[in-house]
């Protein structure tokens, strides 16, 4: 009983963090829509995040939150590569443009390709420093604030959040495929997706300028 809290409160803190819906969320339940190895990208956006959060409760969160110019090149990167998602997926849901156009919205992120899938995991995480802030700066932080022994159970809990969420959005996104796939709802989707992406992105250049 002694160590449940400190899990219970890391689950529900994880949880806080991961279930608004963001970069990582629009990107799973394409992949479980499509049914595009969305296991695998469940896999890699889960490991991605346990390491992260990993790195800032056991040490390193201190280190990432005063890293200007880490920070300020991720933000950067996470900018030019929101808005190209967002672009591409803005040409599905309107299907316009001409075939090369068209042919640039299908990106590869989405084709039926083990490695352009664990690829398009790894950049939804790891260039979107929304990432880096909830996960290696603000659980980092509450973790460091804890007594050694209760700072694991505090782990396994974000942990445990990070699991449980990926895996049932994108294989809820998987059941309900064949009418979330439907033309005139995936099309809805992919704008919503486009308005996230560009958000995020939006969010992060204010950022980047009040930052600077």
């Amino acid at each position: 009983m002694y160590l449940l809290f400190p899990f219970i409160k890391g689950l529900g803190i994880g949880l806080g963090m991961i279930v608004p819906i963001g970069a990582q969320n629009a990107y799973l339940i394409n992949q479980g829509i499509r049914r595009n190895f969305h296991i695998l990208a469940a896999i890699t956006c889960t490991i991605c995040d346990v390491s992260l959060i990993a790195f800032g409760i056991f040490g390193a969160g201190e280190l990432i939150s005063k890293n200007a110019t880490f920070l300020q090149i991720i933000t950067v990167v996470g900018i030019v590569f929101l808005s190209w998602y967002g672009f591409t997926s803005f040409c599905r849901g309107f299907q316009i443009g001409n075939k090369e156009t068209m042919a640039f919205g299908k990106t590869k992120l989405l084709t039926k390709n083990k490695r352009d899938v664990l690829l398009g995991a790894l950049a939804v995480t790891l260039l979107n420093p929304h990432a880096y802030l909830d996960t290696v700066v603000i659980l980092g932080g509450i973790g460091n604030q804890m007594h050694q022994e209760l700072r694991l159970a505090f782990a396994l809990g974000t942990f445990s959040a990070s699991i449980i969420w990926f895996f049932m959005l994108t294989t809820t996104a998987a059941k309900f495929a064949p009418w979330l796939s439907k033309p005139p709802v995936q099309r809805t989707i992919d704008i919503l997706v486009a308005v996230v992406m560009w958000a995020i992105a939006v969010s992060l250049v204010n950022r980047l300028f009040i930052v600077g």
